[in-house]
């Protein structure tokens, strides 16, 4: 007889999590009941909240692992300080390739913000505010040394981000473009709106 998810925690766990983000990406948060939940990954509603006491926790737990996780990333592929053209390519390839690889946890992030209480919302937004505080610094580099031509730092700071995650509402990595290729376009896109050069592969500008 097959095992069910429920006989080990952390798998559980796991698939408590895919399941939660891939059910609220598609139908909204307040769509999804545990019960729903509790049927796409084959458990009882009542093993459910072992895990997450409420649906909010959930959520809240989604949003802050994606947070943290895209912290973690940009903390791992952020280059030695320097050329500012160079960190901001680097800040928008993780951004890119980091938000592809989680479609279903970025939209819930962007999308579901309303549905947290004061308290939570007020955790995620501070961890929001440090990975943007990143890429506001890197524009302020590059303004203070005339690499950059900015006038608004951080209004350039929310149209990249914007841009940027963007990307996940129409890519999709069977048609035409590759996630190289559109790196490498949205690349040259946000060089342009901070007025550089763009990164050629060989990391010069």
């Amino acid at each position: 007889m097959a095992r069910k998810a429920g006989s080990d925690g952390e798998k559980t766990e796991a698939a408590i999590r895919e399941a939660g983000a891939r059910l609220i990406a598609h139908h909204g948060y307040e769509a999804v009941s545990m019960r729903r939940l509790a049927g796409a990954v084959g458990v009882q509603a009542a093993a459910l909240y072992r895990y997450f006491p409420t649906k909010e926790d959930l959520l809240h737990s989604l949003m802050l692992r994606h947070m943290e996780g895209l912290l973690q990333a940009w903390a791992e592929a952020r280059p030695p300080e320097g050329d500012p053209a160079l960190r901001l390519a680097a800040f928008v390839e993780n951004h890119i390739g980091f938000h592809i690889a989680r479609r279903h946890s970025t939209h819930v992030s962007n999308m579901e913000l309303r549905s947290l209480s004061p308290e939570k919302l007020t955790q995620v937004l501070r961890l929001r505010a440090t990975y943007e505080k990143e890429l506001r610094a890197i524009l302020r580099d590059g303004a203070e040394s005339g690499a950059f031509a900015v006038d608004d730092v951080g209004l350039t700071a929310m149209a990249i981000i914007q841009m940027v995650t963007g990307v996940i509402v129409w890519f999709r990595p069977d048609e035409r473009l590759s996630v190289t290729d559109v790196t490498a376009k949205y690349l040259t896109m946000t060089m342009r709106l901070v007025g550089a050069g763009t990164v050629r592969e060989n990391g010069h500008v």
